[in-house]
């Protein structure tokens, strides 16, 4: 170690002056150790994240793998044949599963849980159950609805989060951003395992259908708050964003915003659902209110003349938060709008013009559903 960081001089001449600086072994030493740790922490937390990442791609390959595995006709036959009584169990413990997430359905989705005759392995247990025990033929009948009730359910849901998905990269979001971004928010409480099986398993196809409900969930929540209404009037629209003429020293500038011109008290609205981060004076802004929106959007509203709102605010798209002003650096009354993704400005006009009708449309689904019954 002292032979490869002996001490070091350099010598600097200015001004007909010669000045010598030192670098000891010490210094030496410890700049490398620093580099070194820094380098083995970006490598460690490329690990991490390469890890989560196939965890999580493993643990759908395992899911998928068991899907393939649930049990035959010949092995529910010989479940009902060992004790009817657990079977009966099984069908109570899954019936509680149902219910409970129809708890959590959409209500355009509750419309549509119509409980149908199954098909495939369901149906051919059904046949040997009531041929072989007579007495078990309606326990066998409830079985089978009930999964058909649970493939339907998880087919409409991945309907649903396709058709989010779609749309979120209409937007240019990443829909897989997104369900990470909700893997990660903070959550707790008490384990209380989930069972379908008296021996303490899950069917992988019920599994699934959580796992399906929560994607679709976390991409139309996502959708929820994305911005789509108009902070201020859209036929007042003043200056778009871009590369334009500074107002105040004429030069070229960059505009990170849209501007909508107003007069002072005019009010002003949250553009999408969300919780208010930021209320007081930003610099050049002036007054002004920030809302955050989940997945790394923000959205920020600047030179206002009041605020109706305050920091931890829970909105709504569409209500007022403040009203327009000429504070900060400002040539006169107007709302300076952005959208900010993960602390980049975009153009906030790709969401005020295209995000209503793919919102509109994804509202539509229950009705396509429907139609396509």
């Amino acid at each position: 170690m002292e032979s490869w960081f002996p001490d070091r001089e350099f010598f600097m001449r200015s001004e007909g002056q010669v000045r010598f600086i030192t670098i000891s072994s010490r210094f030496q030493k410890v700049t490398a150790v620093s580099v070194i740790l820094i380098a083995l922490a970006c490598a460690a937390s490329l690990v991490i994240a390469g890890w989560a990442q196939y965890s999580a791609s493993a643990d759908r390959i395992s899911l998928l793998g068991r899907e393939a595995k649930v049990a035959t006709s010949e092995e529910r036959l010989a479940a009902y044949g060992d004790n009817i009584e657990n079977v009966s169990e099984d069908l109570d413990r899954r019936m509680e599963f149902i219910e409970g997430v129809a708890e959590l359905l959409p209500a355009d989705m509750k419309v549509d849980t119509r409980i149908i005759e199954s098909s495939g392995e369901a149906a051919a247990t059904v046949e040997k159950v009531s041929m072989a025990f007579p007495q078990a033929a309606e326990l066998a009948r409830i079985e089978a609805r009930q999964l058909a009730v649970v493939e339907g359910l998880t087919r409409f849901a991945d309907w649903r989060a396709q058709r989010a998905a779609a749309a979120l990269k209409k937007l240019e979001l990443n829909p897989d951003a997104v369900i990470r971004q909700s893997e990660r928010q903070a959550m707790g409480g008490p384990l209380e395992g989930l069972s379908t099986d008296a021996n303490g398993t899950v069917d992988p196809r019920f599994e699934r259908l959580g796992l399906s409900m929560a994607r679709m969930t976390a991409l139309e929540n996502a959708l929820e708050s994305v911005p789509q209404f108009a902070p201020a009037r859209r036929d007042m629209i003043s200056s778009g964003f871009g590369y334009r003429r500074d107002p105040f020293n004429r030069s070229a500038a960059m505009h990170k915003g849209l501007d909508f011109r107003g007069k002072t008290g005019t009010p002003i609205f949250a553009a999408a659902n969300g919780r208010v981060s930021f209320v007081g004076w930003k610099g050049g802004y002036g007054k002004t209110v920030e809302i955050t929106h989940g997945n790394g959007l923000m959205t920020r509203y600047a030179h206002m003349s009041r605020f109706d709102a305050k920091v931890g605010d829970v909105v709504t798209g569409g209500n007022t938060i403040g009203a327009i002003g000429s504070t900060g650096r400002s040539t006169g009354p107007h709302l300076h709008f952005e959208v900010r993704i993960n602390g980049r400005a975009v153009n906030p006009r790709k969401f005020l013009e295209t995000a209503p009708n793919v919102l509109e449309e994804i509202r539509r689904a229950p009705e396509l559903a429907a139609n396509a019954h």
